[in-house]
C-alpha cells in the first residue's frame, strides 16, 4: 500500500484486532491481568492495556516508557506479519500516553516561551520520533516553528520564530514526523 493510501475503517479495526490477539498472548505468557480495549483514533488503530493491578501495569510501561515502546514496535510486526503491510498502530498501557503527551506538550511550552522570549532557536534533548511530532504539533499550533536534526537515537528539535530569514530555505527540510 502506498504511503498516500488511507487505509479503511474496516482495515484498521483488523489490525486493532490481530493486534488485541498478539497482546493477550503476550499477557498469558507473562501471567499478567488485563484487558484489552480497541479502537481506531486519527485513522490509526489504537490498543490500550488497562489492569487493576498496577504493579503489572509498571512493568508493562517500564522506566520513560521503554517497555511500552518496545511492546509496540513488537505488535506492529506481529500485525505486519499477518497483513502484508506496515501499520501504524499504537499502543497504550494504563494512560501512559495520554500522560506523557501532556508532559510533552509542558516542555513544548517552555520551549516556544523561551523563544519567544529570547528570539533565539531553543533546543529540546533528544526524542523518539512519537516525542517529536506531539512537539511539532504544539508549536505549529502556537504559531512557531520546528524541525528535527540529528539522527536516531540523538535526533532533536529545535524551536524556532516564524519570521527568521533561513526559514524559506530551511521549510523544505521541515520534519513532521
Amino acid at each position: 500500500m502506498a504511503q498516500d493510501d488511507v487505509k479503511s475503517i474496516d482495515q484498521l479495526n483488523e489490525e486493532a484486532d490481530i493486534a488485541a490477539d498478539y497482546l493477550e498472548g503476550l499477557l498469558d505468557i507473562a501471567d499478567y491481568e488485563g484487558d484489552i480495549e480497541m479502537g481506531v483514533r486519527n485513522d490509526r488503530p489504537t490498543v490500550q492495556i488497562v489492569a487493576d493491578d498496577d504493579t503489572d501495569i509498571k512493568h508493562l510501561i517500564g522506566r520513560n516508557g521503554e517497555v511500552v515502546d518496545a511492546l509496540q514496535q513488537l505488535t506492529r510486526l506481529a500485525v505486519q506479519q499477518k497483513t502484508g503491510e506496515r501499520s501504524h498502530l499504537i499502543v497504550d498501557v494504563d494512560g501512559f500516553l495520554k500522560r506523557k503527551r501532556q508532559h510533552l506538550r509542558d516542555i513544548a511550552l517552555d520551549a516556544i516561551d523561551a523563544v519567544k522570549d529570547s528570539g533565539e532557536p531553543y533546543d529540546l534533548k533528544p526524542m523518539n520520533s512519537f516525542e517529536r511530532k506531539v512537539v511539532h504539533d504544539v508549536v505549529r499550533e502556537e504559531g512557531l516553528k520546528s524541525r528535527s536534526h540529528g539522527e536516531e537515537p540523538h535526533r532533536y528539535v529545535t524551536v524556532y520564530l516564524k519570521n527568521r530569514v533561513e526559514d524559506t530555505a530551511e521549510d523544505d527540510e521541515l520534519d513532521q514526523e
